[in-house]
C-alpha cells in the first residue's frame, strides 16, 4: 500500500504573493505545514488558520488596501466566481467585493495533492462504479477527487477527463498540476457553463471516466445523468453533508434518483400500513455508490444508493458501512453507520413519506383501536347482563341463562382431544409437532369446528374477520413468531402444559429462512422479514437465500437487526 505523502507542499509560492510583513511570520511559524488558509479583510488583523481549528494573527497592524492590491497584482485573474490561482499550483485565492465591485477581502487557501487518500475506497474505484462524494468544507473531498483521477489515469490506464470549473482540481494556468497524473483537464470559462462542458467532454474526447467537482445546479445534475446513461464512469462531489441532506435538496436529489409523491390505492395503502400519499424514489440513481467523508481516514459508504434511498423513505435504517483507517494503515470496516447528527432531516423524510412517523402509525392503528373498543363494549354489555341475571336469581346453584352466555376458556390437557384450526400455518409441520409431543388433536378445515386457533404474527396483526370472530366467541388464538416446527412445538407445549426441550436457536433460524424462501418463491408474498439474529446467523441466512437466486438485505439496528428476503 502506498504511503501517504504530500507532493505539493509549495506553500512558499503562496507566501511570495503575500506582503513581506505577513509572509515572514508565517514562514517561520512552527505550524507552517499545517496551515489551511490565510484570511485578509480590510480593516481587520490578518489571520492564519491551521488544522484542528487553530488560528494565529500574523500582524498587529490591520490589513490596508495596499496589502490587498499587493496580492491581487501577483496572482491570476478572478473569474465570475471570484476565484483566482497561482500558475501550476493548487492554491486558491477567493475575493470578497463590496457593492461597487472593489475587493475588500481575500481568502488564500492552501492546496495540496496527497498520495494514498483513496486507499480507503480503492476497491470501489477499481470496480468502475460511479461514485458521489459528500462532506463538509475542508474534509478533503477535492483532494480525494484529484487522487482518484490520478489513480484511474496512471494505475489503470483509463481515459480520464476532469471538468475543472474553478481550476481547483488541476491548478491555475494552462498546464495542469502533476497531481492529476495523465488525466486530461478541461477548463470552464464561466461556472454557469459547466453542464455544457460536461457534455462536450463526452461527445468530443471519448473519456472512460469523467471527474467533476462541486455539482451544484439542476442543469449539472441533468448533465451528470446524461453522462451516466452513456456508460461513462462518473466520480464527483456535490453540495451536502449526508445522504439525507441530498434527498431534501430539490435541485440535486436527481443525483440519487429524485423524490416524488405517489398516491396509492386503498388496498396498497392498507398493505403497506401508510397513508395514501407517500414519497418514493422517482428513477434509478445517477451514482451507484455514495461516500460521506468525515476525513481521509473516516468515511461512511452506501454501496447501493437505490436501496439506501428506499429504506430511508420507508423509515428504515439504510444499509451502510463505516470504514476507518488507523495509524498503521489498516482499514477497519463496521456494518451500519455512526449516530446521525442530522436526525431532523431523517424525521422530515419519514414524516413526508415513511411509515414510522407518529401520524402514519396513528392512521395505521385506527382500525385496530376501533376493533378493540368494540370488543371492550361487548364485554362490558355481557358482564352487565350477567350481573342483572344474578340479581334476579341470587341462588348460585341455579342455572343462569343469559341472552349471550359467556365462554369459559380452559387450557386442554395432554390427553384431551382438541380440534385445531391452522390459520396461515403449515399443516404438515403442525402435524409433525403434534406427533413429536404425543398430543391427541385433529386439524380441522372450518373455524366453527375448532377449539383453538394457531396463526402467525403477521396475520394476527392484520386482524382478519375470522380471527376477530374466533376471539369474540372465546376460542383461544395462539400466535407464532415464525412458521417453523420449533415455534409450533413451543406453542403447543405452552397450550397443553407440556414440558418442551429448549430448541437450538441456529436450527430454528435455518428453518425460518427456508420457510420464508418457499413463501417468496411460490408467490405468497413479495417480501418477508425474518426474526432478529446475530451477525453470524444473518450471514448464514444470506448464503442460503443466495442459493435460491433470491435477494436479501439486512435492515434495522442492533439488537433488532434482521434480514429481508425478496425477489
Amino acid at each position: 500500500m502506498l504511503d501517504r505523502r504530500e507532493i505539493t507542499h509549495n506553500i512558499d509560492l503562496l507566501l511570495s504573493t503575500l506582503p513581506p510583513r505577513l509572509a515572514e511570520p508565517l514562514a517561520t511559524h512552527e505550524q507552517k505545514d499545517q496551515v489551511i488558509e490565510i484570511v485578509m479583510d480590510l480593516g481587520r488583523l490578518p489571520e492564519a488558520r491551521f488544522r484542528h481549528d487553530q488560528s494565529s494573527f500574523l500582524s498587529e497592524t490591520e490589513v490596508g488596501r495596499e496589502d490587498l492590491d499587493y496580492v491581487t497584482e501577483r496572482i491570476g485573474q478572478f473569474g465570475e466566481d471570484n476565484r483566482a490561482g497561482i500558475q501550476r499550483t493548487l492554491h486558491r485565492i477567493s475575493a470578497i467585493r463590496n457593492r461597487s465591485g472593489v475587493v475588500i477581502g481575500l481568502t488564500c487557501r492552501v492546496g495540496r495533492a496527497v498520495y494514498g487518500t483513496i486507499e480507503i475506497v480503492r476497491d470501489l474505484v477499481e470496480a468502475g462504479k460511479s461514485i458521489l462524494i459528500l462532506g463538509k468544507p475542508g474534509t478533503g473531498k477535492t483532494t480525494m477527487l484529484r487522487e482518484v483521477a490520478r489513480v484511474l489515469a496512471d494505475d489503470f490506464l483509463k481515459r480520464v477527463v476532469i471538468v475543472d470549473t474553478s481550476n481547483e482540481i488541476a491548478g491555475d494556468g494552462d498546464i495542469p498540476h502533476p497531481g492529476i497524473g495523465r488525466a486530461r483537464r478541461m477548463q470552464v470559462a464561466r461556472p454557469a457553463e459547466q453542464h455544457n462542458v460536461m457534455i462536450e467532454a463526452v461527445e468530443n474526447h471519448m473519456p472512460q471516466v469523467i471527474v467533476i467537482d462541486e455539482i451544484g445546479t439542476e442543469l449539472e445534475a441533468q448533465a451528470a445523468r446524461t453522462i451516466a446513461e452513456r456508460g461513462v464512469q462518473l466520480v464527483g462531489t456535490a453540495h451536502g453533508n449526508t445522504l439525507e441532506n441530498l434527498m431534501l435538496n430539490p435541485t440535486l436529489s436527481d443525483l440519487i434518483g429524485g423524490i416524488q409523491a405517489v398516491t396509492l390505492g386503498d388496498e396498497e395503502a392498507r398493505r403497506r400500513g401508510t397513508q395514501k400519499t407517500v414519497l418514493e424514489r422517482k428513477a434509478p440513481p445517477t451514482f451507484d455508490v455514495l461516500v460521506e467523508i468525515q476525513s481521509w481516514d473516516d468515511v461512511t459508504i452506501y454501496q447501493e444508493v437505490a436501496s439506501a434511498v428506499d429504506s430511508i423513505l420507508q423509515g428504515n435504517e439504510p444499509n451502510a458501512e463505516q470504514r476507518t483507517k488507523d495509524e498503521q494503515g489498516h482499514i477497519e470496516v463496521h456494518e451500519g453507520r455512526p449516530e446521525r447528527a442530522d436526525s431532523e432531516a431523517s424525521t422530515m423524510l419519514t414524516r413526508r413519506g415513511g411509515y414510522r412517523s407518529r401520524e402514519r402509525e396513528r392512521d395505521r392503528d385506527h382500525g385496530e383501536r376501533d376493533w378493540r373498543r368494540k370488543s371492550e363494549r361487548r364485554e362490558a354489555q355481557r358482564e352487565e347482563r350477567e350481573r342483572y341475571a344474578m340479581t334476579m336469581n341470587p341462588n348460585p346453584n341455579a342455572s343462569l341463562k343469559t341472552e349471550e352466555p359467556s365462554v369459559l376458556i380452559k387450557k386442554p390437557g395432554k390427553n384431551a382431544p382438541a380440534r385445531i384450526f391452522a390459520f396461515g400455518v403449515s399443516r404438515n409441520r403442525l402435524e409433525k409437532a403434534l406427533d413429536r409431543l404425543g398430543i391427541t388433536a385433529s386439524l380441522v378445515r372450518e373455524m366453527d369446528q375448532a377449539t383453538m386457533v394457531i396463526t402467525l404474527k403477521n396475520y394476527y396483526r392484520q386482524h382478519p374477520t375470522r380471527l376477530r370472530d374466533a376471539e369474540e366467541r372465546g376460542i383461544p388464538v395462539y400466535v407464532l413468531r415464525s412458521n417453523t416446527q420449533t415455534q409450533m412445538e413451543e406453542c403447543l407445549g405452552s397450550a397443553f402444559e407440556i414440558s418442551v426441550t429448549p430448541s437450538d436457536p441456529l436450527s430454528e433460524a435455518m428453518e425460518e429462512v427456508e420457510e420464508a424462501i418457499s413463501q417468496v418463491m411460490d408467490g405468497s408474498t413479495e417480501s418477508i422479514e425474518l426474526s432478529p439474529q446475530s451477525s453470524y446467523v444473518r450471514r448464514l441466512q444470506h448464503q442460503i437465500v443466495e442459493r435460491y437466486n433470491l435477494q436479501s438485505e439486512s435492515t434495522g439496528k442492533e439488537p433488532r437487526r434482521r434480514i429481508r428476503i425478496f425477489r
